[in-house]
């Protein structure tokens, strides 16, 4: 069962090489199961059954019950599906002794190191002069190729050093070459002419495909884990928990964000209103007055899934001492005392129940406290709205890496925790105050 869940996300991985790209997946496969894609400037349907919203490279999908109550609350996993990468510059291209040039700049924060000497593609958004949008991927078409070590004899000793500027920039051709410029080879994915071209969010991908590996053929190994595990775990969840013969009151929301790695601060993110436009819309179309809809807020709860840190074998001292979370151990229960992740006591509470009816137990994870750890949507998410959140994730190896490692069985597990969820019994959500 777990190779065939690393599969589907494989596919789900490849045909998600940006976050508009993953929007748009996801999009087809809720539109595949027969969920309505809302328009935000039409008025809001209440109809039970599935909807969603696509907003640049963010989803949010919400499926309405046959039956509301005065009990009904939202049961809400976020995730998102940006991950670190390198966005082309407006100006596309930069030349020196003889070679074209990708001009990029640094988003969020890549592993550098592991970008290098891999065959890279581009894919994002172009928007033409009439103003449509065209989703754009090329094959593999640029390399940031290392200094060799006859030139760089300290490396191996004093370690790899790349300046952001300076030692970034992929190689896309030779001058000499004859070939097309790198905007007609991007204007040709996009089907459109170079000079109809008005505007582009393009990044750099990892073209190769993920594969299942090891001794035991038990780990992951693929681009963009950081988090399209995430949104692809709780959109397999969502489906099957709103498959034939459902049942329940609560509203189940899905909601994959942009940006999530340069803080969340646009319109897709986290930080902006997408979340709360769809709860508070949903709220009053399901018949909630303003009360009403704080009122069910406050009975409602957040999933935030983003990958975690296992413990790494040959850097243990980097992790706490007490909390070794390791790759086939279970998904992780992400907590930090000064409030980088948002999960405590009755979180913790829930999630463990949510594995224990999926079949698998929480690993928590806590940083050491000389290594502090990074944030997610969750504690933005509870800011924002003042739902009750817990971080989750599935724990990873060579985070922020060009191509990141975890457990085919982890992945499955997140996915069963996340269903148990959106299905188990209400009274399981309220217990908690």
């Amino acid at each position: 069962m777990s190779a065939t869940h690393a599969n589907d996300l494989f596919d789900f991985v490849a045909a998600s090489p940006s976050s508009y790209h993953a929007a748009a997946e996801t999009a087809r496969r809720l539109t595949d199961a027969g969920w309505r894609q809302q328009d935000e400037r039409e008025p809001w349907s209440g109809t039970p059954g599935g909807h969603f919203i696509v907003r640049g490279g963010a989803v949010v999908a919400w499926w309405i019950p046959e039956q509301t109550n005065d009990t009904t609350a939202f049961r809400i996993v976020g995730s998102h599906t940006d991950s670190p990468s390198f966005k082309l510059k407006p100006g596309v291209r930069t030349a020196a002794v003889g070679y074209e040039q990708a001009a990029v700049e640094v988003y969020g924060g890549p592993l550098i190191g592991s970008w290098t000497d891999r065959e890279l593609g581009l894919a994002g958004q172009v928007v033409d002069k009439a103003g449509v949008t065209h989703l754009v991927a090329t094959d593999a078409i640029m390399r940031i190729p290392q200094l060799a070590i006859h030139l760089n004899r300290s490396v191996n000793e004093e370690g790899l050093k790349l300046g952001k500027q300076e030692h970034t920039a992929p190689v896309t051709a030779t001058l000499s070459a004859g070939g097309p410029s790198l905007l007609e080879v991007i204007a040709a994915s996009a089907g459109i002419p170079a000079d109809e071209i008005a505007g582009h969010d393009l990044y750099a991908f990892d073209t190769a495909r993920g594969a299942l590996f090891g001794s035991a053929g038990e780990f992951v190994a693929a681009g963009r884990m950081d988090n399209l595990s995430s949104v692809h775990a709780s959109l397999v969840a969502m489906l099957d928990a709103t498959g034939e013969g459902s049942t329940g009151t609560d509203v189940l929301v899905f909601a994959a964000f942009d940006h999530e790695e340069v803080g969340s601060g646009t319109v897709s993110g986290a930080s902006g209103p997408i979340l709360e436009d769809v709860l508070l819309r949903t709220s009053r179309a399901i018949g909630n007055d303003e009360d009403a809809r704080r009122r069910m807020l406050r009975r409602s709860w957040c999933v935030s899934s983003d990958a975690g840190h296992a413990v790494h074998p040959n850097y243990a001292g980097f992790h706490d001492p007490s909390h070794h979370p390791v790759l086939g151990g279970g998904p992780l229960l992400k907590v930090n005392a000064n409030q980088r992740y948002a999960s405590d006591a009755e979180g913790a509470a829930l999630w463990s129940r949510s594995c224990e009816t999926a079949g698998t137990t929480a690993q928590p994870f806590v940083s050491n406290n000389d290594v502090p750890c990074g944030s997610t949507i969750g504690p933005l998410t509870a800011t924002r709205l003042g739902i009750r959140t817990v971080d989750v994730g599935v724990p990873l190896l060579s985070m922020h890496s060009a191509r990141e490692m975890a457990s085919a069985a982890d992945l499955a597990a997140i996915t069963g925790a996340i269903r148990a969820f959106y299905t188990d019994d209400e009274s399981t959500l309220t217990q908690a105050s």
